[in-house]
This record gives structure tokens, C-alpha cells and sequence, in this order.
């Protein structure tokens, strides 16, 4: 057996179904719930001084897997790193999130510069080969990066916002500006995604937050085409890597994303329809999600119905249990330990 046969989360998106237990990973799952994290971050000085510190990153990717014995762990680090080493200014404000300088025409995409990425990003790189070295061997490992929309909807704006509104102005007044954005995101993400591979990770995923808020031809234009470019980019290098796409508020379009972007599985968001994910997306290949995460939060025995629900939906097919986003800073740790306990309850022949 290879040593990464064993490794469950591997074994779901090669679409080989592991008999015993269906395995289970939360987004976000080293944060800001776990007291732990929150002692090593104050360590840190800075939340970007814990992403670049290989050290650190590491030890807050492993707190999770120490503590509940996670079937994967991600690589703790931030989608914004990229447009970081791309050029462009960030910062996290206290109780406030990332800022950026935001692109405010041409001439801010020109200024980014897609050499060198991974050369800025190499202390990510190496938390990612530390803790492929520290981690159980049964244990998947997981990198990521954001999708070129999502991503640009924070460089575009400089900040988060509700409904992504510079960001879809800066798509309709400056179409051109937009899609060379975009493209320079492609390459970046290709590059950064293959060296995590490189550097240990076993499955990679890529987040689309706000695809969701996207006309039916923006979202080919700007998530199922740069996120296909990406895929293939990724196995033009890697051939046989795996990746989960995350398209979140897809809704209907999931089954067309997922076909046309070549990804392994696909992230579903708690929103979703379960029945129409189980019939017209698992029967395409591995899903994961989708526990609305202030479910979580209430805990009690509404997670219990929540939980029995998503694995009466999914249990049958390719599945990887998971939030529908990432848990929130104010989740009680003993909820998660019921959620945990509740799924691994659950036996799968």
C-alpha cells in the first residue's frame, strides 16, 4: 500500500469511496475558536507575520489534527498572500480584516507582477513541507489559493464587501482592465498551486467565495473559465493532481461547473439543495460540505438533526463531510467535538 492509499480525503476525490467511516474536515478548521491558535498568534505580533513564519504556520495547521484528529489538514495562510506577492500593498486592520491598495483602473493591473510569486511566497511553501513531515501519515494535506474572482473582488475594492459591487462596476466599465486581471491571476494561481504539490501537499482547492454573486455569463467568464485554465495549468505540471473546486452560491450552475472545470469535487455551501446535489452533482464525482456554520455555532440538538441529515444525503456517494464556509471565531469547541463524534458514528459499507 502507497502511503498516500491510505489517506481517506485522497481516497474520496480519486472517487474510491472509503469503506469504515466518511471522513471530515472543517474550512478554516486552525482559527480563532481554538484557544490554542489564539495564544500562538499573540506569539506572532502579526496575522501576516503567523502566514510568513513557517514556524508558526505550521504549529497552528497541526493544532486541529492534534486536537479532534482531523482526516486533512490545510495549509494555514490567506488567499490575499498572492495579490501580496504580486505587488500590491495589504495589511489587516484589528477587528477590521485585509486592506489593500485597490486597483482602480489599467494602470493598477499593469503594476502587478506575476514573476517571482512563489519566490515571495517561499516561507508558505515551506510550512507546507513542514507539516506534510510532521502530519500522521493517514492524514491528507491540503493547499489552496483563492479563485481569480474572488480574489479580485478584495484587490478591486481594497477591502471585503457585501456584495462585491466595486468589483462588478470595475467588470462592466473596465472590461479589458478585468480580464487582464484576471488572466494575471491565472498564471499566479497556477504557479503557487504547483509548488504547494511540490512542496507535499496531496490535494489542493481553490475558493470562490463570491462567484455566487455573478450574472449566468459572468460566472463562465470570470469562475468556470479561469477555474478550468487553472485545473489544467495545474496537470499540465502535475498531471495527476487533485483538486476541489469551492464555487460558493453556484446553486444550480454546480453540476456545470464542476463538469466543465475538470475539478475532483467540489465544495457545496450550505445553502445548497441537498437533494439536487445529491442527484444531479454526486453522481459526477465527490462533494464535500455543507453544515451552515451557525449551526455549529447553536449547537445542541439541531446540530444532531443537521448533521444525521447531510450524511442521510450524502453517505452513499463520494463524500467528504464539511461546513458550508469556514467556522466562525465564536463556535464552542465542545460543539464541534459533538459534530465530530456525531459523524464518525456513522459507519459506511
Amino acid at each position: 500500500m502507497s502511503d498516500k492509499a491510505e489517506r481517506l480525503v485522497v481516497e474520496v476525490l480519486k472517487g474510491r469511496a472509503p469503506v469504515g467511516r466518511i471522513p471530515i474536515w472543517m474550512m478554516r478548521q486552525a482559527g480563532r475558536y481554538l484557544p490554542e491558535y489564539r495564544e500562538t498568534r499573540a506569539k506572532a505580533g502579526s496575522f501576516l507575520d503567523l502566514c510568513y513564519s513557517p514556524e508558526l504556520a505550521t504549529e497552528v495547521t497541526l493544532q486541529p489534527i492534534r486536537r479532534y484528529g482531523f482526516d486533512a489538514a490545510i495549509l494555514f495562510s490567506d488567499i490575499l498572500v498572492v495579490p501580496q506577492a504580486m505587488g500590491q500593498k495589504l495589511w489587516f486592520e484589528e477587528g477590521a480584516g485585509p486592506r489593500l491598495d485597490p486597483i482602480e483602473d489599467g494602470s493598477g493591473v499593469a503594476k502587478l507582477d506575476v514573476s517571482g510569486v512563489c519566490d515571495r511566497l517561499a516561507p508558505v511553501l515551506e510550512t507546507v513541507a513542514r507539516v506534510r513531515e510532521k502530519l500522521p501519515r493517514e492524514t491528507t494535506l491540503l493547499g489552496f489559493c483563492g479563485a481569480p474572482w474572488t480574489v479580485a473582488c478584495y484587490m478591486i475594492a481594497g477591502k471585503g464587501t457585501p456584495e462585491q459591487v466595486p468589483a462588478r462596476l470595475f467588470s462592466y466599465q473596465r472590461r479589458e482592465a478585468m480580464d487582464a486581471l484576471i488572466e494575471k491571476l491565472i498564471v499566479a494561481s497556477v504557479d503557487y498551486l504547483v509548488a504547494q504539490l511540490k512542496a507535499g501537499a496531496d490535494a489542493v482547492q481553490i475558493f470562490d467565495t463570491w462567484g455566487g454573486m455573478l450574472t449566468d455569463a459572468q460566472f463562465e467568464r470570470y469562475v468556470i473559465e479561469p477555474t478550468r485554465r487553472i485545473v489544467e495549468g495545474v496537470r499540465h505540471i502535475v498531471p495527476q493532481a487533485l483538486v476541489i473546486g469551492f464555487p460558493r452560491g453556484a446553486g444550480v450552475r454546480l453540476p456545470d461547473y464542476f463538469v466543465r472545470t475538470g475539478v475532483d469535487g467540489v465544495g457545496v455551501d450550505w445553502m445548497a439543495n441537498r437533494a439536487f446535489v445529491r442527484d444531479r452533482v454526486q453522481r459526477i464525482g465527490a462533494v464535500q460540505g455543507n453544515l451552515d456554520p451557525m449551526c455549529l455555532v447553536a449547537g445542541g440538538e439541531n446540530l444532531d438533526r443537521e448533521v444525521d441529515d447531510i450524511l442521510e444525503a450524502f453517505s452513499d456517494g463520494g463524500f467528504v463531510f464539511n461546513l458550508g464556509h469556514g467556522i466562525v471565531p465564536e463556535t464552542p469547541v465542545e460543539n464541534v467535538e459533538r459534530m465530530i463524534a456525531r459523524v464518525r458514528g456513522r459507519h459506511v459499507v
